[in-house]
């Protein structure tokens, strides 16, 4: 595998590629149906009025944070980041690859962190004399992060114009352009 700005480009072979962006497609699209049905827990942990169900919604939460959203999040990242490393769009060539990788990463960094607010509720709710069951943020962490997830998939399929600087010169180096 060659690295970033290096002259040797990995590229993958048609089978590892397909592979890799089938992996990449079921991990991010898996993510953002994962966030949906956060969503759901989330409006029926702040709108219910029975505290027991609120109870196992809160645990709900947080194995699912755990067993579901950080592993797609990662994966989503990973692979990724290997196709851009192996295919001809490169991982700095083009701005809607900086700007996908940047949402991808930004979401999985506050998904990490808000997943320790999931677990402080958590252990909140297990106390039986605690009458806050709730946070209202819950519902903006997991809206946010659906938007955010949403948009990188826009910026997937439309793929904007526009290349980087890097991307321009590797472009009329590889033409055999001089560059200037």
């Amino acid at each position: 595998m060659a690295l970033p700005g290096s002259e040797a480009r990995m590229v993958l072979s048609y089978g590892l590629r397909k592979f890799l962006l089938t992996l990449h497609l079921l991990s991010s699209l898996g993510w953002a149906g994962a966030v949906a049905v956060f969503i759901v827990l989330d409006v029926m942990t702040l709108t219910g009025n029975d505290p027991r169900l609120e109870q196992l919604l809160w645990l709900a939460l947080a194995a699912t944070i755990w067993s579901l959203l950080v592993p797609l999040a990662f994966a989503s990242l990973v692979t990724g980041v290997l196709l851009a490393l192996g295919t001809t769009w490169g991982l700095f060539r083009h701005y809607w690859v900086l700007f996908k990788l940047a949402l991808t990463l930004i979401a999985t960094i506050v998904l990490v962190l808000y997943s320790r607010t999931i677990d402080a509720v958590v252990a909140m709710v297990a106390d039986p004399g605690s009458s806050e069951m709730g946070l209202p943020t819950a519902l903006l962490h997991t809206g946010g992060g659906l938007v955010v997830l949403l948009l990188a998939t826009v910026l997937a399929i439309y793929k904007p114009r526009g290349m980087t600087r890097y991307g321009q010169r590797k472009r009329l180096e590889q033409r055999g352009q001089p560059v200037t």
